[in-house]
């Protein structure tokens, strides 16, 4: 049996039997995400539910919180065993939804009284509306600038540190490991290593001295010595101007996490995933060895955020320069 559809807040819901349809809003980005956490979870509560479909019809705009909601909601809908489908995706969050690779995991489905006028399929071209400087040609080209002389200095430095790290422990010279960028996309990440070959397997037997969705220990077992000294002059950091040429990063941005700390975002967390990660950035400038809450992290990428201008990036540029010849500089 059918009612009629009813408001809450920005959502507009449909109930036919145990089926739920819900109608998404033009937005989804933060405010809207969060109401949208909310709302789904008191969705769940209902036992009669078994299925419920996600209108995406009038969705043309959605960014990084929006994409984590979407992610938490369908995690919870398998927890309790309800079908979860996702209808109308218009061309702007099919997008979003490729850079995460969610079109793998979610189950999408065309809905027949979808129609995407003609004029909108520019959209197809278009990346998802988070940040302005994700599109800024002229901090593309900075980055392209920076990226390929960091490289060139890091090919100069290549032979001394690969000769260091094989002296000091047995392994490759380069360290790897999958990241989140923007919008959540993962990515691989590369470092000259600074720990030990199996540093991974033993991170959980590490006591994790950070509040929150980030590790931190000072004194971690696992750093070799020659690894202290990268650490300490951020040489290690070096093979990631790799990653800003081909546009996994920028010069400037937020810190990248890993996908185990995504795990543990609030949906408005997430805003930080609005930008390009960054090699330098507020958190990097700004006493990075010593924060030890993720929240203080947060206000840093969102200050990052509203006070962006190509100008801006330029001074925190030369603040991270400045801040490598300092004696507390670098991660530990």
């Amino acid at each position: 049996m059918s009612s009629h559809p009813k408001t809450t807040k920005s959502l507009e819901t449909t109930r036919k039997g145990s089926i739920l349809l819900v109608q998404l809003p033009s937005r989804l980005t933060v405010i809207e995400a969060v109401s949208f956490r909310k709302e789904f979870q008191t969705w769940l509560e209902d036992e009669t539910i078994t299925k419920i479909i996600l209108d995406f019809g009038k969705t043309t705009i959605i960014d990084s919180s929006g994409v984590g909601s979407l992610i938490s909601n369908h995690k919870s809908a398998q927890g309790k065993k309800i079908e979860l489908i996702f209808w109308s995706i218009q061309p702007q969050v099919q997008l979003a939804f490729s850079l995460v690779s969610l079109e793998q995991i979610f189950n999408i489905e065309a809905h027949s009284e979808a129609i995407i006028p003609t004029a909108n399929r520019k959209l197809e071209q278009r990346p998802p509306l988070t940040h302005p400087s994700v599109r800024s040609p002229m901090k593309r080209a900075i980055d392209i600038v920076g990226a390929i002389l960091g490289l060139a200095v890091t090919t100069l430095l290549f032979v001394p540190i690969a000769i260091a790290i094989k002296l000091d422990s047995p392994g490759p010279v380069l360290f790897s490991q999958i990241r989140c960028g923007w919008m959540g996309r993962r990515f691989r990440i590369w470092k000259f290593r600074s720990m030990v070959t199996n540093a991974e397997a033993l991170k959980d037997t590490i006591a994790n001295r950070a509040s929150g969705a980030f590790f931190k220990n000072d004194n971690d077992p696992r750093i070799t010595r020659v690894g202290r000294f990268l650490r300490k002059t951020s040489l290690d950091e070096f093979p990631q101007f790799w990653n800003i040429l081909i546009g996994d990063m920028s010069l400037v941005g937020t810190r990248p996490p890993t996908p185990d700390e995504i795990e543990k975002y609030e949906i408005t967390n997430w805003q930080r995933l609005d930008v390009r990660p960054g090699l330098s950035g507020e958190w990097q400038v700004n006493g990075r060895s010593k924060i030890r809450n993720f929240e203080d992290v947060i206000k840093l990428d969102l200050r990052y955020q509203n006070n962006w201008s190509l100008l801006y990036d330029l001074k925190l540029i030369f603040k991270t320069i400045l801040v490598l010849f300092q004696k507390d500089s670098g991660a530990v």
